[in-house]
């Protein structure tokens, strides 16, 4: 079974959309596609729906059916649809075949949340998902350090779909390690913690990187990615300097600000409300000014 394509989409700007909801609290759809759209025009060509910017353990399932739809409907041929799911196993099994109705090519299995995770356990939920859909790429999401390589490779030997890797351990000399563990060459490589990680995991081998401020400002990103696949690092981090502060920001407080300070900045644009669920919180009135700036710099 060739994925071929697939390994194509995933090196890239692999962009997680933000869920935009409504003045009464509801998806709001309109606003959704529009994004998406924007995503597509701006030359972005992997999208996530339901991927954690995009909240996916705020929304319920039927608003993740509804994301997942939308998302293909609107990509259309003009970009890959890689459809986050997780939760519990016969949850995780029944939105990935979901995905599979409903035209998606690929799912990113999100780590799995459980107090006691164990290594072999870790293959098992992921086997699981990638039996239920053998036609679908399989993109786990990895957030575990104490996860093997090792484990990888065996969950590769026996799932053919299993095309790629989210890696999301911030630890660049760890990744270097485990990628090499599992196969360098067994997977496409994807830097999982975005822009700020992109160039020191490209030099260890990483082939493409996730987004959010690709939401914000689409050409920053698409901008990294050139210089990367170029091997041009110097060029990479003036992009990496240029987003650094607006990174920051979402990293605050362990990253509780993740996605609020990418809806205020679309707020500044006029492009969706600011509005997260929670456990996530708006952007403080005292921190919405500096947002602004750097949203309007991109904007100009």
């Amino acid at each position: 079974m060739a994925f071929e394509s697939l390994k194509a989409a995933l090196a890239d700007v692999v962009a997680i959309p933000v869920t935009p909801f409504a003045e009464d609290g509801s998806l709001d759809t309109a606003a959704h596609r529009t994004l998406l759209r924007r995503l597509l025009d701006g030359g972005v060509r992997t999208l996530t729906p339901n991927g954690n910017t995009g909240e996916f353990y705020a929304l319920a399932p039927e608003e993740r059916r509804l994301v997942t739809e939308s998302t293909v409907e609107e990509a259309g041929d003009r970009a890959t649809v890689l459809v986050g799911v997780g939760h519990d196993l016969p949850t995780a099994t029944e939105a990935a075949r979901h995905a599979r109705d409903a035209g998606a090519a690929m799912l990113m299995v999100h780590q799995p949340v459980h107090p006691y995770v164990s290594e072999s356990g870790w293959v098992d939920y992921h086997r699981a998902i990638a039996d239920a859909v053998p036609g679908l790429g399989i993109v786990p999401y990895i957030r575990n350090a104490r996860l093997s390589g090792a484990r990888l490779a065996e969950l590769g030997a026996a799932c053919p779909n299993v095309v790629g890797v989210k890696y999301a351990v911030p630890d660049a000399s760890r990744f270097a390690a485990f990628s090499r563990d599992a196969g360098l060459d067994r997977f496409v490589w994807v830097a999982g913690l975005a822009e700020p990680y992109a160039p020191s995991y490209f030099a260890s081998g990483a082939t493409g990187f996730t987004s959010g401020l690709v939401n914000v400002a689409p050409s920053v990103s698409l901008e990294m990615l050139s210089a990367l696949r170029a091997g041009d690092y110097p060029a990479a981090m003036k992009v990496w300097e240029q987003i650094r502060r607006f990174e920051e920001l979402r990293a605050a407080h362990a990253g509780a600000d993740n996605v609020t300070v990418v809806k205020e900045a679309l707020a500044v644009l006029g492009l969706c409300r600011r509005d997260v669920r929670p456990p996530a919180r708006e952007l403080p009135e005292s921190e919405r000014a500096e947002v602004a700036s750097i949203a309007a710099g991109w904007s100009a």
